[in-house]
């Protein structure tokens, strides 16, 4: 029996002629029950506001709303941005199930900004721990602190909104509600890289100088977002088989945590050593690299693309089950009954 089906002793035993309120069962009845659900449903709300309000708090506090609210710098991410928003509308078209509500895909989204504050953070305060340890230091503190800290809190950008909400209703949804948070928590990063990259927020205007001065970090931030898609699009993906199978809910969620968490560390750790041996390539055989520019994007093409391949090869498993499920219904709809009975005897 699985704990969505256990019941007490008594009430197994019962032939539901007894009463068994505040005995063995429960149920709103009583002015004292409905205070108790009235100051559940408060807390729970109030919860999941007072994190949001915190991470817009940090999300000031780190200068990532000065980054946004400038002209400049807004029109540098949302052109850094436009690679992962591909990726994402890409995963948003594979739902094979019901169209997602806008409300849910921009409240997704936006809370993927805010809750980025979080990570941001944690990977401040514990840097300093591992710098003294070199580059087996930065390795552990990518699989240890970066990866699993900055996946979690895009599935909690998920879980803050759109999990709760009915329109939830496939094992899909996950990925795709997932991919929004990686778009969102992508968005604000790179906004914070190429505020500090550029500086002098105020002096950037929209002209030609602009292009100049912020072309190669966007360049390089608009290849680096379409992992944060991938990665956050796993682990959705499992917070949604999570939701459906509630006996084993924390531990799936781990599962997709750990895949996200190790795809995005080993693409943090690899990226610099393999972007220099392509770069060490082309400059054997003479092909300009740009300023490492080419080497760090054909790295990126055959990490991600590899991934995103293993992405999809998963929900097209999920279309391909939905299909076969949905055709056998319609079939079984459509052949009467006597068939059925001599075809199964």
């Amino acid at each position: 029996m699985t704990a969505k089906e256990r019941r007490d002793p008594i009430e197994e035993a019962d032939d539901g002629s007894a009463d068994l309120y505040d005995i063995a069962t429960w149920q709103e009845r009583t002015s004292i029950d409905g205070l108790s659900v009235a100051i559940y449903r408060l807390l729970s709300a109030s919860a999941r506001w007072g994190l949001i309000l915190l991470a817009l708090l940090l999300l000031v506090g780190i200068g990532g709303f000065s980054a946004l609210t400038n002209p400049a710098i807004g029109l540098l991410t949302v052109l850094s941005a436009i690679p992962a928003l591909a990726l994402a509308a890409y995963v948003y078209r594979s739902d094979i199930t019901t169209d997602e509500p806008v409300r849910l895909l921009v409240g997704t989204f936006l809370l993927g900004v805010l809750t980025a504050n979080f990570a941001a953070v944690v990977n401040t305060v514990a840097q300093p721990w591992f710098r003294p340890l070199g580059f087996l230091g930065t390795v552990l503190f990518f699989f240890v602190i970066v990866a699993p800290v900055e996946e979690t809190v895009k599935l909690l950008a998920v879980r803050l909104y759109a999990y709760t909400d009915e329109s939830f209703d496939a094992v899909l949804d996950g990925a795709v509600y997932g991919a929004m948070a990686g778009l969102g928590f992508a968005f604000i990063e790179n906004a914070l890289y190429i505020t500090q990259s550029v500086g002098g927020v105020g002096e950037l205007d929209l002209g030609l100088g602009l292009i100049g001065m912020g072309g190669g970090i966007t360049a390089t931030r608009a290849l680096a977002g379409p992992g944060h898609v991938i990665y956050s699009a796993f682990a959705g993906y499992y917070l949604g088989l999570a939701k459906f199978n509630p006996e084993n809910r924390g531990p799936i969620v781990i599962k997709g945590l750990l895949i996200a968490a190790f795809i995005h560390a080993l693409y943090n750790s690899t990226v610099g050593i393999g972007s220099g041996l392509f770069g060490l390539l082309f400059e054997a055989v003479g092909v300009p690299t740009f300023g490492g520019l080419l080497a760090f994007f054909v790295y990126v093409i055959i990490y991600d693309g590899l991934f995103g391949l293993i992405l999809l090869r998963k929900i097209r498993r999920y279309r391909g089950a939905y299909r076969a499920a949905h055709d056998d219904g319609r079939d079984a709809a459509a052949t009467p009954e006597s068939e059925l009975t001599e075809f199964e005897s």
